[in-house]
């Protein structure tokens, strides 16, 4: 087994709801000769540095997300998109220790896959953020401001994407307005939403 990180122990401790759970995930990523590091708050799990899983905790269920799950054959049919939004990542969720036991090789067999498929150099193919059309009300407000266009068009293709979707999501107008008001400084700023 590879060695563990401090910082994943004080993680686990800590993470009280999935204490029959996390630690079974943990050995088997681990048995496949990972890194164990944390990044956004959970053990994530790296080779020469490139994400391979990461294990997620959420109220209803736990999770390995695969960061390029979309390539991975999933024979067993047991990987989750986990947003509609979602283009490369997969979760395998599990809601209980049992749940740990009974697709634990599978879980082993979809990382050693996973560490092939980054071997291998493949690259998920996604959506570029000028793919996705722009709201009404967003191309609106950046032809009528000329700063806010060349701030907007600055941003990384993700920050766009994320702007793009979180205006589009909202059924109303007024939604979508009030959206993209509450952002102006930070896309002038070259900001993201979560920045």
């Amino acid at each position: 087994m590879n060695s563990t990180n401090p910082k994943v122990d004080a993680f686990l401790i800590k993470t009280k709801q999935w204490q029959q759970v996390l630690p079974g995930l943990r050995s088997s990523i681990l048995d496949c000769q990972l890194t164990e590091e944390m990044k956004w708050r959970f053990p994530c799990y790296t080779l020469q540095g490139r994400n391979i899983v990461i294990i997620q905790a959420f109220k209803e269920y736990c999770a390995v997300l695969f960061f390029k799950g979309a390539l991975l054959k999933d024979a067993k049919g047991v990987l989750v998109r986990p947003g509609e939004n979602t283009q490369a990542g997969r979760q395998m969720r599990f809601a209980n220790a049992r749940d740990v036991a009974e697709l634990g090789s599978t879980l082993k067999a979809y990382v050693i896959e996973a560490i092939e498929v980054e071997k291998s150099g493949l690259k998920v193919p996604l959506k570029k953020a000028a793919e996705y059309a722009l709201p009404d009300e967003l191309k609106r407000r950046l032809d009528a401001n000329a700063a806010l266009k060349r701030a907007f068009h600055a941003l990384t293709p993700g920050r766009q994407r994320m702007y793009v979707m979180y205006v589009s999501q909202a059924k109303q107008s007024a939604t979508r307005e009030s959206r993209i008001e509450k952002y102006i400084q930070h896309i002038l700023s070259g900001k993201g939403m979560n920045d």
